[in-house]
């Protein structure tokens, strides 16, 4: 349900409060098995690759070439961070830095084969991993499952770009 600036009272008090206690635990729980497993997969690829570097190759991989500000930018994260988590992965060849194709003088970072054949065994890992742990849902649990991840995802990143609003005042 949307909110808006008239909305006075308390989120939590909409709907079940032992259902969204429920929920904000089963969260905390998932981000702590996520980070102890780092959803790395299975086999000889598992846990091989970290958080930052998967994001940012697929980020790569989806959108193509692109300078630091403008992939900073897509992925909501600031310059500093991702000219310090993207170093390790030149130096270890899986991104190049180009120059821009227009402009000689700016760089752009790409994925590089060597990237794309890693992110693709990592992808290929994770999925085999997601299978294993969804091998006895229906397809209509594991489509709506995303679907509703993916919404929760938006609503979380959404919420993460919004300067915080200033808690309404009890009428």
């Amino acid at each position: 349900m949307p909110t808006t600036p008239e909305m006075s009272m308390d989120m939590t008090t909409v709907g079940d409060t032992g259902l969204l206690e429920s929920l904000q635990h089963e969260v905390a729980v998932f981000a702590r098995r996520a980070e102890q497993t780092r959803l790395g997969g299975v086999g000889q690829v598992r846990n091989s690759m970290d958080r930052a570097a998967y994001l940012l190759l697929n980020r790569l991989d989806k959108e193509g070439p692109m300078g630091v500000k403008a992939l900073a930018a897509s992925m909501g994260i600031d310059s500093s961070t991702v000219t310090r988590q993207v170093a390790p992965l030149v130096d270890t060849g899986l991104v190049k830095r180009t120059s821009h194709p227009e402009d000689g003088r700016a760089v752009v970072l790409q994925l590089s084969p060597r990237g794309l054949s890693r992110l693709e065994e990592v992808r290929s890992s994770r999925r085999q991993l997601m299978a294993e742990l969804t091998q006895d849902w229906a397809p209509e649990e594991r489509e709506a499952f995303c679907a509703l991840l993916t919404r929760f995802n938006v609503a979380l990143s959404a919420r993460m770009a919004t300067p915080s609003m200033e808690e309404p005042t009890p009428s």
